[in-house]
């Protein structure tokens, strides 16, 4: 039996959270394609009932007091059993779909990816999901992502992620982001790891609740972070 573990990073997102963890599909149902899921919500210093709505709803939840997104996902990834097999990312806003977990690690399960990222892109975004300075932006950082890193994705800030757990053991002590940034040093350091990369088409719907991402001041620390590991090689 292949294990799961999906981290959610949240802040403030009571309305979405028990949503977003009902989705993911049942272990009975997982079983017979030999896998198991646990669910843990990383929650990042909310000040509402994150955290009771996740327990409430099945999860474990991981406390985190340091905001930011990146701070979030790293304790999430220092806190995963060692007998993980797969690691899925996924926010708590209900903008992914849980259901299309399957879809995400088989790639990993047939040993094809190291890491598969769900593209926005290359799939169906519904109405109001995203907006046209995002669109635009997300584009223009694919393109860097694909032509400058040679990466073979095509949605480069998504994030609904999949990994061997391996991937992200490896990854991790070099893991530096604290904020919005996690997604494109995720991105760029696996690439210069050497782990094969590859997307799948998946869902995108409109938030619940209002979004933390400051477009402008959070694109620019994304481009900084792009620039930063251009030249940026692995210790070991």
């Amino acid at each position: 039996m292949k294990k799961i573990a999906v981290i959610i990073p949240c802040y403030n997102e009571a309305k979405s959270i028990a949503k977003v963890i009902n989705k993911f599909p049942r272990n009975d149902k997982l079983a017979s394609y030999g896998l198991n899921i646990q669910i843990f919500v990383v929650d990042n210093n909310s000040n509402d009932d994150t955290a009771k709505i996740a327990i409430k709803a099945g999860a474990t939840v991981i406390s985190e007091p340091k905001k930011g997104k990146g701070n979030a996902l790293k304790t999430g990834f220092a806190n995963i059993p060692n007998d993980i097999n797969y690691i899925v990312i996924i926010d708590g806003d209900s903008t992914y779909n849980p259901k299309e977990l399957l879809r995400m690690v088989e790639p990993l399960y047939n040993d094809f990816a190291d890491v598969v990222i769900g593209s926005r892109m290359g799939g169906k975004m519904n109405d109001g999901s995203m907006n046209l300075l995002n669109l635009m932006g997300n584009r223009i950082f694919t393109y860097l992502v694909r032509n400058i890193y040679g990466t073979n994705v095509t949605d480069a800030l998504s994030g609904y992620y999949a990994c061997k757990n391996k991937t992200i053991n490896h990854l991790y002590p070099y893991l530096i982001s604290d904020g919005f940034t996690i997604e494109i040093e995720m991105i760029t350091k696996m690439a210069r790891l050497g782990y094969c990369i590859t997307s799948v088409p998946i869902t995108y719907n409109k938030r619940t609740g209002k979004s933390n991402l400051k477009p402008i001041k959070d694109g620019a620390c994304i481009m900084y972070m792009f620039f930063q590991n251009l030249f940026w090689k692995s210790e070991k």
